[in-house]
């Protein structure tokens, strides 16, 4: 089974990556920074719809700075959403504010609610690592899944994914009557695929959700990263892939009962087709990314070392061991997706 770092280690934000980030309307000025959030005046527990602890905490402010506060988180909502236009936010206000003091960024979610209807919905903000950043652009390049995200110095804001937690749904719906195991184990095989061809580490059963979607004759699923923590960091090639952490073990054996050998090697050419296309569709870009993150430095030596000899040998190509970086090794990941899909020449 797979061991993770015990904990992962913060990398700041480069120059160069600041750079990027304006470039591609990533960098704004944010009403309010993450330490404003810290200076909270106490917290409750936040406690599930059954009473169990949810490992959040509800914080609370000083009575004179509640209300500016909240005037700054619903504009940086209104930021997220609409540009930053106030007028169609007055109906907004902050329902809540929680933290986690556990996590690697020690999140807050900030709920916003609507008080015409009650409606509501949440956004993040967290210490800025590059590792996250460069997860979170990765994977609205490469993957199917748009993500929206702004950047201020040291404070990073996303917005809330949708959907249920793996393992959540794991002891929940797994086994519900409802619930079509094929495809739920073909989206786990593509899910598995996609995070080792972008790198992404630690897709244990709490790190993802699953959206559901009600189809005209039956549900679709998609697995959706939510930790992005570890985009490659990580040396162990095996960390990359979802399939061994034993946290997932109930969604493999859906995959060895319900599908067989052929049919998963097409699932993960399927998957890595549309990779392709996504990285040629958005090559320009993706070549400026990877341009920054050769350059820059958010693992370790040893690690980098581990992972380029383990590709190497997986890919069968000795041109991974002459990388230097993450970044170098990145790149040729996804130059094997075009090798895969009849590209002559690197576009990267």
């Amino acid at each position: 089974m797979n061991s993770i770092s015990k904990k992962k280690i913060s990398y700041k934000i480069a120059e160069e990556l600041f750079i990027y980030l304006e470039d591609f309307g990533r960098l704004v000025n944010l009403p309010f920074r993450y330490p404003d959030l810290l200076r909270y005046n106490y917290s409750v527990p936040l406690m599930d719809k059954f009473g169990k602890d949810t490992l959040w905490e509800t914080v609370y402010f000083q009575p004179a700075e509640t209300e500016e506060l909240n005037q700054k988180l619903v504009q940086t909502y209104a930021m997220m959403k609409v540009e930053g236009n106030m007028a169609l936010m007055e109906h907004l206000y902050v329902d809540r504010v929680d933290y986690c003091p556990f996590g690697n960024s020690r999140p807050f979610r900030v709920r916003i609610k609507n008080q015409f209807n009650d409606n509501y919905d949440y956004y993040y903000v967290k210490l800025a690592d590059a590792s996250r950043v460069y997860g979170l652009e990765f994977e609205d390049l490469l993957s199917p899944n748009q993500i929206n995200y702004l950047v201020d110095n040291d404070t990073l804001v996303e917005e809330h994914i949708i959907g249920i937690p793996g393992d959540q749904f794991i002891r929940n719906n797994l086994d519900s009557k409802d619930m079509n195991p094929t495809r739920l184990a073909k989206e786990f095989i593509k899910f598995n695929e996609r995070c080792f061809a972008r790198l992404l580490g630690d897709m244990r059963s709490y790190n993802f959700v699953i959206d559901m979607t009600a189809d005209f004759d039956d549900t679709q699923f998609r697995f959706r990263a939510i930790d992005f923590d570890q985009q490659c960091y990580e040396g162990k090639k095996t960390l990359y892939l979802p399939q061994y952490f034993k946290e997932n073990n109930p969604y493999v054996d859906l995959c060895v009962k319900y599908i067989n050998k052929e049919t998963a090697k097409q699932y993960q050419l399927e998957e890595r087709t549309m990779m392709a296309r996504r990285l040629k569709t958005s090559r320009f870009r993706i070549a400026a990314l990877l341009e920054v993150l050769e350059q820059d430095h958010i693992s370790q030596k040893d690690k980098v070392n581990q992972l380029k000899s383990e590709l190497a040998d997986h890919y069968q190509k000795e041109s991974f061991k002459k990388s230097k970086t993450m970044g170098d090794v990145m790149r040729l990941s996804l130059e094997q997706l075009l090798e895969e899909n009849a590209d002559s020449g690197s576009i990267l």
